[in-house]
């Protein structure tokens, strides 16, 4: 398989403050961990930088503009909603959205058969009109909507298995026929969302987690739930919020998942993609945040996105 990885040096500079778990060492970790000879066939991109009109597809102007006026021009300013924001910031959030449409483009383009955008900050929480959750603009709903816009696809599915729910993402397409969004995540956790009877249009798919859950219990929900619901609905594009929290030693959370069950969903979703998707699929990092499983969980997943 060809592989895009997209990554930045301006990703870095979204300061957080210290003792943040969203910090910059999450990537120089990823990044240090794709240095091994085992990903000498990534294709290693740049990430470009995003447009206003882009985020505009998810997020309107007020939004945006809210997010610019708060950035600070030394410093961190902690706007509330567990958004950190310094100068850094907005190259930062502007090249994560310039690397999810710049993936689609290149994906669609026949250029590559999947891509991996290790990016932050992460996305999943951000909602139409809220920064929250660590998170500014939302990348992958951004590239849902791309990809809906300017290539006409019909039908697109998010798979979200970030140990938190990714509120924004379903708010964003809460009522659209067109986009599948199905997510895991433990629960009770932040953001409270994410009930089983959140379903939109029939379009949504949430399976809430318990404390505790194990990848023999985590592979059984997929193969019942989401994995079906997948198959039936044969996505044109599948994007995927790849949050790495739900193992076993994030300190976030309390799911017990190890590299190996990273590694089986993802031959899960390749395996999907195949079938409906011409091997289409963008993979975006969302959280993990003990930096070694991190770093583990990340290799395996890119790893076999390349096949091997």
């Amino acid at each position: 398989m060809n592989t895009l990885y997209y990554s930045h040096p301006d990703f870095l500079f979204h300061e957080t403050g210290a003792g943040h778990p969203e910090c910059s060492a999450r990537l120089l970790k990823i990044s240090k961990a794709l240095e091994a000879p085992a990903f000498s066939n990534l294709i290693r991109e740049s990430a470009p930088y995003g447009s206003e009109a882009q985020i505009r597809l998810i997020h309107p102007q007020v939004h945006i503009d809210d997010l610019l006026e708060a950035i600070p021009e030394v410093g961190e300013h902690d706007m509330g909603y567990d958004i950190v924001l310094s100068p850094g910031s907005k190259n930062a959030a502007f090249r994560a959205v310039g690397a999810v449409c710049d993936a689609v483009d290149k994906i669609l383009a026949g250029q590559a058969d999947n891509a991996f955008c290790a990016v932050r900050p992460p996305g999943h929480h951000a909602e139409p009109l809220q920064a929250m959750g660590f998170c500014l603009f939302n990348n992958v709903a951004i590239a849902a909507e791309y990809a809906r816009q300017h290539y006409q696809l019909e039908r697109i599915a998010i798979v979200d298995f970030d140990v938190h729910h990714g509120n924004g993402t379903q708010a964003a397409f809460y009522k659209q026929p067109n986009v599948l969004y199905a997510s895991s995540h433990q629960m009770p956790l932040y953001p409270g969302t994410g009930y089983p009877t959140e379903t939109g249009i029939g379009n949504i798919i949430n399976v809430p987690l318990a404390v505790g859950t194990t990848g023999v219990e985590f592979r059984k929900k997929y193969r019942d739930i989401i994995l079906p619901a997948l198959k039936k609905f044969k996505p044109d594009l599948l994007l995927v919020s790849a949050g790495f929290d739900a193992h076993k030693d994030d300190p976030l959370a309390g799911i017990l998942l190890v590299e190996e069950d990273y590694q089986w969903l993802t031959e899960e979703l390749m395996e999907i993609a195949n079938r409906h998707c011409q091997d289409r699929l963008i993979s975006v990092l969302e959280g993990g945040y003990n930096l070694n499983a991190l770093a583990a969980s990340v290799a395996v997943h890119v790893k076999t996105l390349l096949g091997e």
